[in-house]
């Protein structure tokens, strides 16, 4: 995998000088290790919950400027770096909540971001709230999303499942079905999931689309699959 070099930023020098200091004031080292073990191992933990983390973070940027995707792409990079999990959990936040700023020339960014240290708490945002606005901005880049839905890469592929979550009544339901079915036959409890959530997120939009679909291909879908899909539509 390629290394991805952070750009100079003053924004994220001053972010990371800040970062450290206030997440590892509050650390929990039991609260800690129940957090490793809960996420299979993926990356050692402060121990921090969701609400001290959020408290910590607004200590962190108060007085900050709002970044440009310069300063958003320095900070996701050098927060990645890190070992402990928040960090990436600051970055994701950060990302989602300034996603207007990124352009299309973030997409390697984000793949960077998937698929280093890949687990659901990290790229499931990444999927639905940064990629999934980069390819709504550019539809261009749907051509990447076609190449990642037949990556080996299973984060890739959930991402690229998972990126229309938010789009309601724009989503491209023919790319969202073709999707589906390309991975259908795919053993990966991940991938699966990731199936039945997208219809399951496009049902609330047409229900009556999904039904049919998950009709019409049945033999070809998993259960759990079925069963996500169809969960507050009914068969």
């Amino acid at each position: 995998m390629s290394v991805l070099t952070p750009p100079p930023s003053a924004l994220a020098d001053t972010i990371l000088s800040r970062l450290p200091t206030a997440y590892e004031a509050v650390a929990d080292p039991a609260r800690a290790a129940t957090m490793r073990a809960y996420m299979k191992d993926v990356a050692p933990f402060l121990g921090l919950p969701q609400p001290v983390r959020k408290e910590r973070t607004r200590a962190v940027l108060a007085g900050t400027p709002r970044p440009g995707e310069r300063d958003l792409t320095a900070v996701a990079l050098r927060c990645w770096a890190l070992p402990e999990r928040e960090y990436a959990y600051f970055a994701v936040d950060y990302l989602c909540r300034h996603k207007g700023k990124l352009t299309s020339a973030f997409l390697p960014v984000a793949r960077h971001l998937i698929t280093t240290d890949p687990w659901w708490d990290t790229v499931d945002l990444l999927a639905a709230h940064v990629v999934g606005a980069l390819v709504a901005a550019d539809p261009a880049l749907t051509a990447e999303m076609d190449r990642w839905i037949a990556d080996e890469d299973i984060w890739l592929a959930r991402t690229a499942l998972l990126h229309q979550l938010r789009r309601a009544d724009t989503t491209d339901t023919e790319r969202l079905f073709g999707y589906c079915l390309r991975r259908a036959g795919d053993s990966e409890f991940f991938l699966r999931k990731a199936i039945g959530w997208s219809l399951r997120a496009y049902a609330k939009t047409d229900p009556d689309a999904v039904r049919a679909f998950v009709a019409a291909h049945r033999d070809a879908l998993a259960p759990l699959s079925v069963r996500e899909a169809l969960k507050h539509t009914g068969p």
